[in-house]
């Protein structure tokens, strides 16, 4: 059989559903237009992805196919290559190629570390702006770990106090800390 008729009749069966002209299309054509797709959207794994579902479009637009405009796969090239425009114009792509991998960049993990100190962030240093009765408050607050009724209790003032000052200390840390 000829080209041009083993085309025209695979034409025909892929327009009857024939599944097994699926598997003739995929065996004769895939290898080249993987080549097609991959000058396009340059990544391996993307190509693939964008063949199968160029695929997938070919096998349900056949009947838009016209023989007398151009070989089939001509036709294909060009639905392969819209759908990997596509893919390269999307979003999703656009994210994953901004972003690099962890591993090609080479981040090592870190120790987390296993206790908060508060020196490690200069925060004593910050209550040094305090007046002493705000800076009583923050530390039992902060750093005793003490609710702020329980410090009321232990410092003998009214909880409303304890809040007060622990809101004017919260504003001028916030001021010095800017």
């Amino acid at each position: 059989m000829a080209g041009e008729d083993r085309e025209a009749a695979l034409v025909a069966q892929l327009i009857a559903r024939d599944e097994r002209a699926l598997r003739v299309l995929y065996d004769r054509y895939a290898n080249n237009l993987l080549t097609v797709i991959l000058r396009v959207v340059r990544d391996k794994a993307l190509a693939q992805d964008v063949l199968q579902e160029g695929l997938l479009k070919v096998w349900l637009s056949i009947a838009s196919y016209d023989a007398s405009r151009g070989r089939l796969f001509t036709w294909m090239v060009r639905v392969c290559c819209n759908q990997a425009i596509d893919a390269v114009r999307s979003p999703r792509h656009r994210f994953n190629s901004a972003t690099q991998s962890l591993d090609i960049t080479g981040v090592q993990r870190a120790q987390a570390a296993t206790s908060f100190n508060p020196e490690h962030i200069g925060l004593r240093e910050l209550l040094l702006h305090l007046k002493p009765r705000q800076r009583e408050v923050i530390d039992l607050l902060y750093f005793g770990g003490c609710t702020q009724v329980e410090a009321a209790e232990q410092l003998g003032i009214p909880l409303a106090t304890v809040k007060t000052r622990a809101r004017a200390a919260l504003l001028v840390l916030t001021r010095f800390s800017n």
